[in-house]
């Protein structure tokens, strides 16, 4: 029972969204004190958001609810990418954390897509 109550650790796009959770902390420690309490904040929740979903989405039965929970990490990611180019923008994080940023992004996000992908095929043979 335990094995299948936590196979979300078994997934790639899991573990390298846990991966990418840890990199953006790591980012947030250059940020100004000012932005602790708002854009640190928020890239936090969105970042925690990513792993977070697909966790609660594996949890589920329904394979539309596992589809929506996936759509949800998505976003998140996306939301992530916006507040990170902002960031940017503001000379929080530079170029290079930027692009190695987008490089995790598209990952994380090609991987996200396979595996709705990988769903939504169940759910229409059935």
């Amino acid at each position: 029972m335990q094995e299948e109550c936590f196979s979300y650790r078994n997934l790639r796009v899991y573990q390298h969204a846990k991966m990418f959770v840890i990199f953006v902390y790591s980012l947030l420690k250059q940020f100004p004190k000012e932005e602790q309490y708002a854009l640190c904040d928020q890239l936090r929740r969105a970042a925690i958001s990513i792993p977070s979903n697909i966790a609660e989405g594996s949890g589920r039965v329904s394979l539309k609810e596992q589809i929506h929970f996936i759509e949800i990490a998505f976003a998140s990611l996306n939301e992530v990418m916006c507040q990170l180019e902002l960031a940017y923008e503001l000379n929080y994080i530079n170029e290079k954390q930027l692009k190695e940023s987008e490089e995790q992004v598209q990952s994380i996000a090609q991987m996200l897509s396979g595996l709705r992908k990988s769903k939504r095929e169940i759910l229409d043979k059935r």
